[in-house]
């Protein structure tokens, strides 16, 4: 059993700290919060340890009588492990304070590669992370990437693959970016994605680039592989990937909007898709090349991937898929 602390309560901290409560060999020992709003308080009310993780607040917390029951040094010290969810580049600024304490812990994609001593996708590269210290898990656009690429490079030779990512402005939380009314390029190719999925995938040949539009659900990635893999032979090996979902516009998936309406519909904790869903029906290959669409639930793709990764670093699983076969019973991941 390991004690998993919780670093950062927002999009992804509950969502990693929920998973992490449906583990058997795992132990929630708390979520820290930098200032008590509704958040600290759900996480109270799911009987959750709250800590704080600005020692200064520590007094705005007892005002509002939430009961917490330290700072962030007090739940580092109670744990084996940190999963720190907290904004991106935050996270190396807490590494010298775990290092300190000789905690291992785990970043999120907002974190550079050079953070942690590996960057992390369980189906990609499971065993760079067993007895780690430091870990990152990749973003939610990069993990969707993985999830989709790694079948083919089992298939088959693949020369250059080109993805476009249409992305979602914010998260359904959130208001206090946008666009509005605007689509925004990402004026740098190739985008992040690329070089990111190449810390999980290296021998790949990859080009991204990205556009941010007014919606909150889901990314979508269209994707062009240079290959002369057949599409019977994709399909059938995404069937058998796991964490991800085949979708058909035919069985009344036109949209995103549909996606989220299915997942809602599952009863998974806040509505999550923890797959990767692929439009069948846009899975074609043609003149030596292979094309298909797919969208990304930016809210929970990575959340079985952290559970994955504190498994390996921990020793507690040294088997991949093992894992990824735990995790997912423990998330209702069929």
């Amino acid at each position: 059993m390991i004690r998993v602390g919780v670093n950062g309560y927002g999009v992804i901290g509950k969502r990693v700290a929920y998973a992490v409560t449906k583990q058997d060999d795992m132990e929630l020992a708390g979520v820290a919060k930098t200032k008590p709003d509704f958040s600290a308080q759900t996480a109270l009310d799911k009987g959750q340890p709250l800590y704080c993780s600005i020692p200064d607040n520590l007094g705005l917390f007892k005002e509002k009588g939430m009961d917490v029951r330290g700072t962030i040094d007090d739940l580092v010290d109670a744990s084996d492990l940190i999963v720190d969810c907290t904004p991106g580049k935050i996270g190396v600024q807490n590494k010298p304070m775990y290092e300190k304490k000789g905690v291992k812990a785990i970043f999120e994609g907002g974190e550079a590669g050079a953070t942690a001593e590996c960057s992390f996708n369980a189906l990609c590269n499971y065993s760079d992370a067993i007895g780690k210290d430091f870990v990152r898990v990749v973003s939610c656009n990069t993990t969707g990437l993985a999830r989709t690429i790694k079948p083919l490079t089992g298939l088959g030779e693949t020369g250059r693959i080109r993805v476009v990512l249409i992305r979602r402005a914010v998260d359904p939380g959130e208001s206090k970016k946008g666009p509005i009314n605007a689509i925004i390029p990402v004026t740098t190719v190739p985008s992040h994605h690329g070089p990111d999925l190449k810390t999980v995938l290296p021998d790949i040949d990859i080009v991204s680039m990205a556009v941010a539009v007014p919606t909150t659900i889901m990314h979508v990635h269209t994707l062009m592989v240079e290959t002369d893999i057949k599409r019977d032979d994709f399909i059938e090996a995404l069937r058998k990937t796991p964490r991800v979902k085949l979708i058909s516009s035919g069985d009344g998936f036109r949209s995103t909007a549909e996606v989220m309406e299915y997942a809602r519909s599952l009863g998974r904790y806040m509505g999550d898709l923890y797959e990767i869903p692929v439009w069948e029906d846009t899975i074609s290959a043609k003149g030596g090349e292979l094309y298909y669409i797919q969208a990304v639930h930016q809210e929970s793709d990575v959340v079985p991937e952290n559970i994955d990764a504190i498994r390996a670093m921990a020793g507690l699983e040294k088997d991949a898929m093992k894992s990824i076969e735990k995790t997912n019973k423990s998330l209702g991941i069929k």
